[in-house]
């Protein structure tokens, strides 16, 4: 499974229209309004880079009202579950 973050920029008003379409699209996991240089976020999760791509450039930018993007590629996951199990290697509960 690959995870990208997709930050975007829309037209002014036109957020919760953009973000329901996005929700659309096989692909798309959520979409969150953020405050800060972006207006949204969006969580991408497919099967490959040539998927995400795929989403990203042939069907996330034909969307009206999308101004602007940036795209973040995930390479790992952390969670506090993760570092709780690493660290208890070898331990006895």
């Amino acid at each position: 499974m690959v995870t990208a973050f997709v930050l975007i920029n829309v037209t002014r008003g036109k957020l919760n229209e953009v973000a329901q379409q996005l929700l659309q699209l096989k692909g798309i996991a959520e979409v969150f309004s953020i405050a800060g240089q972006y207006d949204a976020i969006a969580v991408l999760r497919t099967a490959t880079n040539e998927d995400i791509a795929d989403l990203v450039t042939d069907h996330m930018l034909t969307i009206p009202n999308i101004v602007k993007t940036e795209t973040m590629l995930a390479f790992r996951a952390f969670s506090r579950e993760d570092m709780g199990a690493m660290f208890s290697i070898g331990s006895e509960a």
